[in-house]
């Protein structure tokens, strides 16, 4: 049965309570270490002490080879104990720091969205990983450092005693001294800690709010305002940490003082005892042995004290900054989560946020099960805070939202979970592949024991693509899918089966998107290619040849050489140089999208302005600026490029250039490309490229859907699309689905809805980023599948589709200010008929 910390909330936990969590038997085995090791240090300090005065002083060899032999034995064994004194606390300390930071982790997901608004991601980046990090330090040592201190000291004055107790008082006497010096310096130091502390989560909070926002800081060109921003709080934390590094080394002097004192008054004191005769020699060598022993438990405490003090500063602040409770329960504990009817009652329902804002003000609307309801008005209306007062990601502050008749304010996040489910007009979209982000709901369901769709199982792949069909998903899988590479070895009937569609697509197809497709043919120059991919006419298989840049590969420049290619090309660098630098500084503000017609890219363009210029004043290039103009006209792609372009006599040049190539790599290393054949797979390239078999033009509009529905059907009569759109939901999409489009986002959060079917669904202008045809189809499929069945609350965008719901109601100002059917509404005249048509 789990103990009550268990429950208790992982912000009201104090940080010593995390030492023993689920470690007490890890920590007495650590004391019981302690104790031999201790035990162990005072060995060598005795047989010091005898070596001297029995082994040497009386010459015998017999005993100084069995002290000695003590000696090594209890350093060594002392040693290895200490090795695993420091593995435990290591153990201790990540194994602890990995359920705090789970924990927490799931406690702050668990806070309302308030939250968020108020602290950045780069906050709660820096509290969970790196203000954590002294934290676990701290609970790995909090036990086995203070242990071995103390016990250390305690042992050494114990010995220190026995060999002379006057002596032993003069050195507590100095430690005494230096408890009353240091700790003054050391609170002023944590209070400068506190402060450096303070101002390290300003600064990651600043950097994680700009790269959040970054493209807001690109359209707006505030780069020198966040640097501004940036510059201030970099200072402040270099201030607090000069300040804290002033007291720092203080702490480090007066160690230092008064470590050098007490050797000096025990040579002084103890030289004048054993000269008079009080102390023998071996006795002095052993107390200033063990003085010099005696300083290093008593720096660790000191050390401990402040990583303690250190560590419950940004303990506290953490926990500080998450102790909040969440707006409901996550879980519905003692029993099933609920399976609630599909009506809607809202009553008097009010959302006041600052300085009672209301944002809703009495609003009062009722949803039959498997009615569709539409939320419709101006900008800031309150359509959508109503849309998530429903959905329970807003807490209402007054008033009441029943779903099936049980308060939403009352009910657990699994109970909202397992009956409704939200699309969002900027959905989010995780990092992982695009099966990872349709499944994300289902994956919540099931691990939560419930199970997605109404039949409790996971969707089938045929399932999966159905639904991709439905919110016009599915082609853009398939372009996922036709971009992946195989390794024919490992794929030898998809591989066969993609060379046969080739031939086919050639039949069927080249004539039909001759201006889409620049077909590749060994006797002729592809336009769309650069000239570097004209000379290779293949794929590099092996990493040196891909990462290793043609312009810098001294076998490819001789090859160029041999070829009579060398000068021509870096001719051809220096016209495009001389062009596109010409063209580019008459223009001054060069738009981004001339940079895409140009060879010169937009971060090189300065490089090349100074080459130009260069050039200009009669000057031969340097060996380095020739390598750039090579790399210039090896990277020019004159059906891109229309800045760009190259002569009949040099395309030429450059096709008679394959074959000598092709010839000279495989007598060298003829695993290090793959070439072109029409009857082989092409390794590393993609499965479009390889039944294309040539160059898709960029300029052509709308070229790779037609190519792909072409594609598509051969895929099916060779008995390979489900493969290949497979490989599609395989496609990574990138931190925040940066590999999407906004439209692909959109589609995959309707699609990751359709799969889970929940009994509601909340539509928050759900389908704003998709194109007309796309969302006319999913509404058609929201309208022919779901009507009298699901309850659907939609906020619409787009007036024209309002004739599909079977209630439309009007917000102005935080109220509800009219509502009944769409038809109804129009006829009336009022405030929906001013919206569609406009003021008459």
């Amino acid at each position: 049965m789990p103990s009550t910390s268990e429950y208790t909330p992982v912000t009201k936990k104090s940080i010593y309570s995390w030492v023993f969590y689920k470690n007490t038997h890890l920590q007495l085995l650590v004391v019981g270490i302690i104790l031999v090791t201790v035990a162990l240090r005072l060995i060598p300090l005795e047989m010091s002490k005898r070596i001297i005065n029995e082994a040497v002083g009386m010459r015998d060899l017999h005993r100084l080879y069995l002290y000695c032999g003590i000696y090594i034995v209890s350093v060594v064994l002392a040693s290895v104990l200490k090795m695993v004194i420091n593995l435990l606390q290591n153990f201790i300390g990540e194994r602890t720091l990995k359920v705090l930071r789970e924990r927490l982790y799931a406690h702050a997901l668990s806070l309302p969205l308030n939250f968020y608004r108020k602290t950045s991601p780069g906050q709660v980046i820096s509290y969970m990983i790196t203000e954590m990090i002294p934290v676990a330090n701290f609970i790995g040592s909090a036990v086995a450092v203070p242990a071995v201190s103390l016990l250390t000291f305690l042992a050494y004055f114990i010995y220190l005693f026995y060999l002379n107790p006057y002596l032993s008082l003069m050195a507590v006497a100095i430690y005494t001294a230096e408890v009353f010096v240091i700790p003054p310096i050391q609170k002023k130091f944590n209070k400068a800690n506190r402060e450096r502390i303070d101002n390290t989560q300003k600064v990651s909070g600043i950097i994680g709010e700009a790269i959040s926002g970054v493209h807001e800081v690109h359209s707006n060109a505030s780069i020198p305002l966040e640097r501004n921003r940036y510059r201030r709080a970099l200072q402040k934390l270099y201030r607090s940490t000069l300040v804290m590094n002033a007291y720092k080394y203080g702490i480090k002097f007066s160690n230092n003082f008064f470590q050098s004192l007490g050797p000096f008054s025990l040579l002084l004191i103890g030289g004048y005892l054993t000269i008079k005769g009080r102390f023998d020699l071996g006795a002095l060598f052993a107390f200033q042995a063990a003085y010099d022993k005696l300083y290093q438990p008593w720096k660790d405490l000191m050390e401990f004290w402040q990583i303690y003090i250190d560590s419950s500063v940004r303990y506290k602040q953490v926990m500080d900054a998450f102790d909040i409770e969440p707006d409901h329960e996550l879980e519905a504990k003692g029993r099933a989560p609920y399976h609630l009817d599909g009506d809607i009652s809202v009553r008097h329902l009010t959302y006041a946020v600052g300085s009672n804002i209301k944002l809703l003000d009495d609003v009062s609307l009722e949803i039959g099960e498997g009615e569709h309801v539409a939320l419709v008005g101006f900008s800031g209306s309150g359509k959508s805070t109503l849309a998530l007062c429903i959905a329970q990601l807003y807490k209402y502050t007054g008033g009441s939202v029943r779903i099936g008749g049980h308060e939403v304010a009352e009910l657990s996040k699994q109970d909202m979970a397992h009956n409704l489910g939200m699309v969002a007009q900027h959905p989010f979209i995780f990092n992982g592949t695009v099966w990872d982000n349709l499944m994300y709901s289902c994956d919540a369901l099931t691990l939560q024991g419930g199970g997605c769709a109404r039949n409790g199982r996971p969707p089938t792949l045929d399932k999966v693509i159905e639904v991709a069909q439905q919110v016009g998903l599915f082609l853009d899988v398939l372009s996922f899918g036709l971009r992946s590479t195989i390794e024919p070895d490992e794929y030898p009937d998809l591989a066969k089966a993609i060379i046969h569609a080739r031939h086919e697509f050639k039949a069927e197809h080249g004539q039909d998107l001759a201006n889409d497709i620049e077909i590749y043919t060994h006797d002729s120059y592809v336009y769309y290619g650069s000239v570097a991919a004209n000379i290779i006419t293949g794929a590099p298989l092996k990493d040196n040849y891909n990462a290793a840049p043609l312009h810098e590969w001294p076998l490819f420049k001789d090859f160029l050489v041999r070829q009579e290619l060398m000068n021509p090309l870096v001719e051809l660098g220096t016209t495009l140089t001389r062009r596109v630098v010409d063209i580019f500084s008459s223009i001054g503000d060069v738009p981004e999208e001339l940079y895409k017609e140009s060879p010169i890219r937009q971060e090189d363009f300065e490089q090349y302005k100074s080459i130009a210029d260069h050039l200009e004043r009669g000057l031969k290039p340097t060996e380095e600026e020739v390598a750039l103009l090579l790399k210039l006209a090896l990277n020019c792609i004159p059906g891109v490029h229309k800045l760009g372009s190259i002569s009949d006599e040099l395309a030429r040049m450059i096709v008679e250039a394959r074959t000598p190539f092709r010839k000279m790599m495989q007598e060298r290393d003829p695993l290090a490309f793959a070439f072109l054949d029409e009857d082989e797979y092409m390794r590393g390239r993609s499965i479009q490229d390889n039944i294309v078999f040539g160059r898709v033009k960029p300029d052509s509009a709308g070229a790779e859907e037609r190519i792909n529905q072409g594609i598509m059907q051969l895929l099916i009569m060779e008995g390979v699309l489900e493969q290949v759109v497979e490989m599609g939901f395989h496609f990574e999409v990138g931190s925040m689905g940066d590999r999407l489009s906004g439209g692909q986002r959109q589609k995959i959060a309707l699609a990751r809805i359709f799969l889970k079917t929940p009994h509601i669904v909340i539509l928050d202008e759900a389908t704003a980023a998709l194109d007309n045809a796309s969302q006319k189809r999913v509404q058609s499929v929201i309208t022919r599948k779901w009507k009298g069945i699901n309850t659907v609350v939609a906020v619409i965008h787009r007036l024209d589709m309002l004739v599909h719901y079977d209630r439309v109601a009007v917000l102005k100002a935080g109220k509800i200010i009219e509502q009944g059917t769409y038809e109804q509404l129009i006829d009336k005249k009022g405030a929906l008929y001013e919206l569609v048509y406009g003021k008459q």
